[in-house]
């Protein structure tokens, strides 16, 4: 991937990881385009935020089920991994997120 790619979808890249809304944005802000390096971060987000809704939903069972509090802290990880790919995006990197990058 060039230099050129990289800057030209840095922007829609990084609004990718603004919410589950923003990765929708950013994907049908990028069909006319097709970015390569804006559609590698569409698909992390994606991942991001799934991961974020499925781990928050187990998190809440389980407090349920054991009462421990403490798992509560489980729902930050879709946020936590948008984070780490928003940075990514900033830097102009094409790094999976961490868990769960490969999925998919």
């Amino acid at each position: 991937m060039n230099h050129n790619t990289i800057e030209e979808g840095k922007t829609m890249a990084i609004i990718s990881y603004i919410t589950l809304l923003g990765t929708l944005v950013a994907y049908f802000m990028n069909r006319g385009k097709n970015n390569e390096f804006t559609t590698f971060h569409i698909g992390q987000a994606l991942r991001a935020w799934i991961t974020g809704i499925v781990v928050g939903f187990i998190a809440k069972l389980l407090i349920m089920f054991t009462g421990i509090g403490m798992l509560g802290y489980l729902q930050y990880v879709g946020l936590i991994l948008a984070i780490i790919g928003a940075l990514n995006a900033m830097n102009g990197k094409v790094e999976k997120i961490p868990l769960v990058g490969d999925i998919g």
